[in-house]
């Protein structure tokens, strides 16, 4: 086989397509407003804005920072202002049902005109009943109305104490009522003298004062018939004075409105319950007379609010249709909310504390929603469908609401709206929803996926470096130069790693162009240099890389066994990832395997102690079946062998550590020692093929971290899978160490060249006769398993010749 040479230093960083930065300094670049290689997504977006049909609301997919809420704002923003305002939103009294508010809907602008002509004609009927109920007229014609009353009681009275004069009676009024008895001297007669009266004189005036009792009593029963008549005639004399004024008053606010068909209904109802309900004004200038009273009994003031107009949504400023975002979706903040007050132990409400949701503002236009937010608010995902689906929107309390306490709530009347819903996640929850919500595709019918990363090309770079402009003009920060620009395009290519494209993810971009910013001001630069954008990178390695450098401290101080020169037998250097958020590490380990004689038993010391994944396992699982379809195609696979993770004591899961696994086991099953000065990553398949992983570029520059701070000797390297060779965007010290000469990436795409690199011997083919050359690693292997499978059968014959003999 042919030797395996070490990659070129091109060939570990990919460099800035050739007249893709054809500028001094960002200043020359036009501005770029939106986001780059999202076409896909934005076709999706474009396809749910221009069907405006039930269910056609939008999702958009994507990892945080690939600007999904920035394109969906703009677009929304821009298209909104084409579109016609939506109208006004007012509340009003129903007087018809109490406990349910009436919605009203004007034409945009319109409610802030309504809501303050009502109020000017409330307060000017309050002071206009005002004078006139005080009115010298008005007290005149009640005063008629009062004395007429008086009069008919004093003539009945009087004709009362004539019959009783006639029969020698006289009459008294009383505080307790009236008093009558035979006449003496101008006063009743006192009992003992009526006492000694002849019997017929006696008779005579107890039949006379049974007439004059009974006439008492029928005078009695009058008096309460006669002033309900007269509360009526008061009553009616206020009715018919406040009708004069509430129509003089509400005349030409009718006329103003009487093209609005739900305004004109409810103004109609204005006016009869004004004129029903007139003491309402009359108690409001007795409790603004009067000291203050407790809020349940004061009820003037409070009272008055029925004629209030509650303005939830008011259009009369806005330019197009409206665009909301709701960051805070809880049930009320999206539906609305009823407010109440206490009074006495008890929470009542009324019409104007009826508070507007996301859903009102937005109806007529926009509403931008985070998924993962709406879902962890209670009831509110299934309030959102619900309006959603019914196209309405109600104001219902939920249970969770409920408390001891006595509460008097509403049920406003449900609106009608008209919103297009833009719900913004990742596409793992989006996929969750599909799967867990049967009616969520119903009401999202939209995907717009974004893509998480972009093809490098030059007008892809050339965009990049105008966005880069963009940012730098509109926060004000220094130009880039085309250096800066290049290390920015390279630092994106990393994120991804893929050397053929582009992170989509902005936002690490751009707090990279603030801290190197920083930098260029730093040292009194007019312009970001490829110094800055690095001092920045090396900055943000520095504050986050302290888990690292610990390790690396037990590593050197012989705490963490790890090798990087010599040989041993059965034992590898492989390479893990620790990800800490934005910081991420490579960090080099040791791993270890035995083989003895056996019954083709391979066991995973991870997997026994519950130290790994199922994925993990797998690998371990591919790697026996390489071992026996390998090297046992004839006889049976001798083997009992190990392999372990040393000091390794959290969860080890993933399959890209088996290719060091197995070269390990082959190692240990040949007794062929290992070169310790190489780390390898990769896994393989059941036919010996190197297969891609991830973190390529971590690990690389873990272990070389680890060689340079012992020294590098020009030996040490890492053998990774061929697959990989596109994903490499290593650091510049990596890239200098291999131009040197002192440190090498190697890339094998089967584990044959792996195997001469670690063991220094020919990997080896199989002859004509089946078998391997013994003086190759394949045939060291094959005969240590077949060595393996003679000593057992021996020892199985030893032990049946016992066993006879026994």
């Amino acid at each position: 086989m042919a030797r395996v040479s070490p990659l070129a230093p091109p060939q570990l960083r990919a460099a800035c397509p050739d007249g893709a930065l054809d500028f001094e300094t960002t200043d020359e670049l036009e501005d770029l407003i939106g986001v780059i290689g999202q076409d896909r997504a934005l076709e999706a977006f474009d396809v749910g804005l221009g069907i405006r049909r039930e269910g056609y609301n939008i999702v958009i997919v994507g990892s945080q920072g690939v600007g999904k809420h920035t394109v969906a704002r703009a677009a929304l923003t821009a298209r909104a202002a084409k579109e016609p305002c939506p109208p006004d939103l007012c509340y009003v009294f129903n007087f018809a049902e109490p406990h349910r508010p009436l919605a009203v809907t004007l034409p945009a602008g319109k409610g802030g005109r309504f809501r303050s002509e009502m109020e000017k004609v409330v307060e000017d009927l309050r002071m206009i009943l005002q004078v006139v109920f005080t009115s010298d007229r008005y007290s005149q014609r009640v005063r008629r109305i009062v004395e007429a009353m008086e009069k008919v009681q004093e003539q009945s009275l009087d004709a009362i104490k004539k019959v009783a004069a006639d029969n020698g009676l006289a009459v008294e009024d009383s505080e307790d009522g009236f008093a009558y008895g035979p006449e003496q001297d101008g006063a009743i007669m006192p009992p003992e003298d009526f006492d000694k009266l002849e019997e017929a004189q006696r008779e005579k005036y107890d039949s006379a004062m049974a007439d004059v009792e009974d006439r008492l009593q029928a005078l009695t029963a009058a008096v309460p018939r006669w002033r309900k008549e007269t509360r009526d005639r008061l009553k009616s004399l206020e009715q018919e004075v406040t009708r004069e004024e509430v129509g003089r008053l509400l005349g030409p606010l009718k006329d103003r409105w009487k093209d609005v068909e739900p305004v004109a209904a409810w103004l109609d109802a204005l006016s009869v319950d004004i004129v029903k309900e007139v003491h309402l004004f009359r108690d409001h200038e007795e409790s603004e007379e009067g000291p203050p009273g407790p809020p349940m009994l004061n009820h003037g003031a409070a009272s008055l609010k029925r004629y209030a107009v509650n303005l939830l949504v008011d259009s009369g400023r806005c330019e197009g249709a409206p665009v909301v975002y709701e960051d805070n979706p809880v049930l009320t903040n999206l539906v609305g909310r009823i407010e109440h007050v206490s009074e006495y132990g008890a929470l009542v409400t009324d019409h104007t504390l009826i508070k507007p949701g996301a859903l009102h503002h937005a109806s007529g236009g926009y509403l931008i929603l985070d998924a993962h937010r709406v879902l962890g608010e209670p009831f509110a995902w299934t309030a959102l469908k619900r309006a959603l689906r019914a196209r309405l929107l109600r104001m219902d309390a939920p249970s969770h609401e409920a408390t001891l306490q006595t509460t008097v709530s509403l049920a406003p009347e449900p609106v009608p709206i008209d919103v297009k819903v833009v719900l913004l996640g990742s596409t793992d929850l989006y996929y969750q929803l599909c799967a867990a919500d049967s009616e969520f595709e119903r009401h999202f019918k939209i995907l717009a996926a974004f893509e998480e990363k972009i093809p490098w090309s030059a007008d892809h770079t050339r965009l990049l470096a105008r966005l880069i402009g963009t940012k730098a003009r509109k926060e004000g920060l220094k130009p880039f130069t085309r250096a800066a620009v290049a290390e920015m395009v390279g630092v994106s290519s990393r994120e991804v790693e893929d050397a053929e494209y582009l992170s989509a993810n902005l936002s690490r971009l751009f707090n990279l162009m603030d801290e190197a910013d920083y930098w260029a001001e730093r040292r009194g630069a007019a312009v970001v240099d490829k110094g800055d954008v690095t001092a920045a990178i090396q900055a943000f390695e520095r504050r986050s890389s302290q888990p690292r450098d610990e390790l690396h401290r037990q590593i050197e101080r012989g705490t963490f066994m790890v090798a990087t020169e010599g040989q041993a037998v059965g034992q590898i250097n492989g390479l893990a990832v620790i990800d800490l958020g934005s910081y991420e590490f490579g960090r080099p380990t040791r791993i270890t395997a035995t083989a003895r004689m056996g019954t083709g038993e391979v066991v995973d010391i991870e997997r026994e102690s519950e130290l790994s994944g199922s994925i993990h396992s797998k690998g371990v699982l591919i790697l026996h079946a390489f071992l026996g379809s390998r090297y046992a195609t004839d006889v049976p696979l001798s083997l009992s062998a190990s392999l372990v993770f040393e000091q390794s004591y959290g969860f080890v899961e993933g399959d890209s550590a088996s290719l060091a696994e197995l070269c390990a086991l082959l190692s240990a099953t040949a007794a062929l020692p290992i070169r310790q000065s190489l780390a390898v990553t990769g896994s393989i398949n059941q036919h010996g093929h190197v297969q891609a992983i991830g973190g390529v570029n971590a690990k690389i520059e873990g272990f070389f971290d680890l060689c340079r701070s012992r020294g590098l000797t020009g030996d040490q390297g890492v053998i990774i899978p061929a697959a990989n060779a596109k994903n490499l965007m290593l650091r510049a010290d990596v890239i200098e160490a291999a131009a040197s000469g002192v440190f090498h990436v190697y890339a094998v795409d089967t584990v044959e060249p792996a195997l001469e690199l670690l063991m220094g011997l020919p990997a080896g083919l199989r002859g004509e006769d089946g078998h391997y050359p013994v003086d190759t690693v394949n045939g060291r292997v094959e005969t240590a398993l077949r060595e393996f499978y003679k000593r057992r059968r021996v020892l199985a014959a030893e032990l049946r010749g016992e066993g006879e003999d026994a």
